[in-house]
């Protein structure tokens, strides 16, 4: 079965009764009734029918979860009747629906659909016969804010889509303040005829049992497809984020397009983006980023924004984006509280009652040098901080020259970036070294040079060697405050080590990083007593060197290669191979 196909279900015939199943165990404010696919409130007699409230029925084909039985609860709807996957529930369901959320002389009964053929003919022909066999009031809202379509005669009219989750929410907040059927549905149609979706497919969906829905090629997408994986109006190449959101918005407004959203300057709207069910949630964030910028800068006003999956097509990779247009009233429906599952709640500020865009939270200056009140750091000549000018130089350009080979050895046991990371770190430092007349870096005091470098490695290169190497720095200087020689570098070598390995949880012998350093400083401070400082460095870095390539028939247990078998464990370690790399470098500028 091709890989887009694979579905974690027990089998095809019950995953939508499974599904359900599964809704009103994690959710036992929601029941289902007997024998049929229908959620219902528990507390639909006391709270909804007894109260005198209008009863909120939707509905429709599965595979679009959380919609719709996502969306029953106080607040919202109802009930909520499903039918097969992407298939319109039959009449009997939706009859039983509305005689559990009725009574005669109640309320009323709204239905909520989907402007889609077969939701039409079913909901519309229980809503006739529960007017004459149930004595119940109903009426139906159609909801179809599909912007995609470049004409409107279309036999079947403009679909629906996310936008019905507004109407939902709109709908449930005026029945618990007790509004009527009639005013409920004139506040309904009102808001639908204000309100437009867009979406945008990158994959297709695979209904369960079933191959994919239909075909797309990896560099392309489609605009305006249908939650069912209905044709859209166009395909393109595939664009970035920011493209993308303009060619929809665009689309969306273009008043050429006879189902456009007139959307102008001034205008105040709700915002909706949502997942098709694919799309990952890093996607969607920056998705909402583009739409809000701009419809911003274009003048509009975003009141009200949700962000996450709210009606998918299974799992295609996709998004939609529905606006619509507020006023006082809908915007209190919107922000009227509710329990329904899956209904967001975006987070405001304390005492905030709108959004707003939030401007950049004020950073306090971070200082890259030692702290003005902290005990004042040893320094060294001009001839010995040009030394360590050359070195940190060389040791950058070396990183950076071994980025794509350190890449390709990390592919065999991480995620392949650990030349970038260690290049991204060398270009941080190489970008503020400055020239060797004025350095920028403090090369004339090692230990706040030291802590540096640890500010440097945290912010530029992150991830866990941006952090290790922060705590190597950063203990380091604690060895360089009051005296700098050959012996304190060896113990600061000695010190970086110990609180990587006490941070990091890693030892000499677990192959990583620790050991070319832990080797290096074994030869170094043995050498220290009987060599000139050079020749001892030169010990400790030629045994680095040795123990990095002996890393290559070592078995891993720290980091991400213990992760993964032996066998496939042939080259050396890439952060070991690092330390080499710099430790080399700096034996060269300082023989030079």
């Amino acid at each position: 079965m091709p890989a887009a196909c694979k579905k974690l279900i027990n089998n095809v015939e019950q995953c939508v009764d499974e599904n359900l199943e599964g809704l009103v165990a994690v959710n036992p404010g929601l029941q289902l009734l007997e024998g049929l696919r229908v959620v219902v409130r528990s507390d639909v007699g006391p709270n909804v029918v007894g109260a005198g409230k209008v009863s909120l029925l939707s509905g429709g084909g599965s595979g679009h979860e959380p919609a719709h039985a996502g969306y029953v609860g106080p607040g919202m709807l109802t009930a909520a009747v499903a039918g097969s996957v992407f298939a319109s529930p039959p009449p009997h369901s939706i009859l039983a629906g509305i005689k559990a959320v009725s009574a005669p002389g109640s309320a009323g009964v709204l239905l909520i659909i989907k402007n889609y053929t077969g939701d039409r003919l079913n909901f519309g022909m229980s809503a006739e016969r529960a007017k004459s066999q149930l004595g119940v009031k109903v009426d139906m809202v159609v909801v179809g804010d599909d912007c995609a379509l470049a004409s409107s005669d279309k036999t079947a009219g403009r679909r629906g889509l996310c936008g019905t989750l507004f109407i939902h929410k709109i709908c449930g907040a005026l029945s618990d303040e007790g509004k009527s059927l009639e005013e409920i549905v004139r506040v309904a149609k009102d808001a639908a005829s204000n309100m437009g979706t867009i979406g945008l497919s990158l994959t297709p969906c695979s209904i369960p049992g079933s191959g994919s829905s239909f075909q797309i090629a990896d560099d392309e997408m489609e605009l305006g497809l249908g939650v069912h994986g209905e044709a859209g109006v166009k395909r393109t190449k595939l664009v970035s984020a920011k493209e993308a959101v303009t060619m929809m918005i665009d689309h969306m407004t273009n008043p050429t397009n006879s189902t456009h959203l007139p959307v102008k300057k001034g205008d105040r709207v709700a915002c909706m983006i949502n997942n098709l069910g694919g799309t990952s949630m890093l996607e969607l964030n920056i998705i909402a980023k583009e739409t809000i910028e701009l419809l911003e800068s274009r003048g509009v006003v975003v009141e009200r924004a949700y962000c996450g999956t709210y009606i998918t097509s299974l799992e295609m990779a996709g998004i939609s984006i529905t606006l619509l247009h507020l006023d006082d009233t809908l915007r209190r429906c919107l922000d009227a509280p509710t329990s329904a599952p899956a209904w967001p709640r975006p987070l405001l500020p304390p005492g905030a009652v709108t959004r707003q865009t939030p401007s950049r939270m004020p950073r306090e200056t971070i200082q890259t040098e030692v702290i003005k009140t902290g005990p004042t750091m040893a320094t060294v000549g001009t001839a010995e901080a040009n030394l360590l000018y050359d070195c940190l130089k060389l040791a950058g350009e070396r990183l950076v020259a071994m980025e794509s080979k350190l890449n390709e050895l990390d592919r065999e046991s991480g995620d392949g970036d650990c030349g970038s990371t260690m290049s991204r770190g060398a270009q941080g430092i190489l970008a503020s070294l400055g020239s060797k007349e004025k350095p920028s870096l403090p090369v004339s005091c090692p230990g706040e040079l030291a802590l540096t470098l640890a500010s440097a490695a945290e912010d530029t290169m992150g991830g866990s060697s941006g952090g290790l190497y922060s705590l190597f720095f950063t203990a380091a200087a604690v060895c360089l405050q009051n005296t700098v020689s050959p012996t304190t570098y060896c113990e600061a070598l000695n010190a970086g080590i110990q609180s990587m390995m006490k941070y990091g949880g890693a030892e000499p012998g677990d192959r990583t990083m620790l050991d070319p350093l832990h080797s290096a400083w074994m030869a170094w401070s043995a050498a220290l007593s009987s060599q000139s400082p050079v020749d001892a460095f030169r010990l400790a870095v030629e045994a680095a060197e040795k123990s990095a390539e002996e890393t290559a028939k070592m078995k891993a247990h720290a980091g991400r290669a213990s992760y993964v078998s032996a066998d496939h464990l042939n080259n050396p370690d890439p952060g070991a191979r690092a330390v080499a790399v710099w430790m080399r470098a700096v034996l060269e500028a300082l023989s030079s």
